[in-house]
């Protein structure tokens, strides 16, 4: 039976309540287009690294793939020398308003050339914060058809009660304040999942049950506790 720290996670990549993004398909399309970049930009919290965890799965990319982050030292060193590594498979690089103006141009310059040789040995998937696609592009403005640029925004409300839902089967619960939920989570996934999380912990609900349970807190002690 799974816990509660399982089905509502609250870091890495959710299996029981997952959710495509409106954005899915047409990640999953350019996974599958050699070459071809990508940058995915949004707030933070909004499914981003998620979407292209499992988008790769679907794709049947489960090998040979590169993780590296601008908030590591060691990774920083790693980016800036992606142009001349050779054949590297699927390469993301998240956090890329981070890094430093010089690497994110030789960055821009790198995508160019992979789309223009439609390289099937190597493919750059860019992950930051908003505008992170334009910053790119004002580095190398002939980049601008070589690349696309997903805008991971507010998710609809009934992706966030599909969310709410999956959580609810996976842990035999009903959250009486599913309504409440997501209109606080405001379109974000990962609010959703905390703003679940601790209402089953507020509850004293730890863990799935063979009976149903019906949970029953005040929200507005849960929304102050994740505030």
């Amino acid at each position: 039976m799974p816990g509660v720290q399982e089905v509502f996670k609250l870091s890495g990549v959710p299996d029981y309540t997952f959710v495509q993004p409106v954005e899915f398909d047409a990640l999953i399309v350019n996974l599958r287009t050699p070459g071809r970049g990508l940058v995915i930009e949004g707030p933070s919290g909004i499914g981003k690294t998620t979407a292209v965890t499992r988008a790769m799965e679907a794709t049947g990319i489960t090998d040979k793939v590169l993780r590296l982050s601008a908030r590591r030292r060691d990774d920083v060193d790693y980016i800036r020398a992606l142009p001349e590594l050779g054949e590297l498979g699927i390469v993301v690089v998240d956090d890329f308003h981070r890094l430093d103006d010089e690497t994110r141009g030789s960055l821009a310059d790198f995508l160019k050339t992979l789309a223009d040789e439609e390289a099937g040995h190597t493919k750059v998937i860019i992950v930051g914060i908003n505008k992170t696609g334009e910053t790119l592009i004002s580095f190398a403005s002939d980049l601008n058809n070589r690349v696309d640029i997903l805008r991971f925004e507010a998710n609809p409300d009934h992706k966030i009660e599909q969310l709410i839902r999956q959580g609810e089967e996976a842990l035999n619960v009903n959250l009486a304040t599913s309504r409440e939920i997501t209109e606080a989570s405001a379109g974000s996934f990962y609010l959703a999942q905390m703003l679940c999380h601790e209402t089953c912990v507020t509850a004293g609900v730890l863990t799935s049950s063979a009976e149903l349970q019906l949970i029953e807190v005040s929200f507005e002690t849960v929304r102050q506790k994740v505030i």
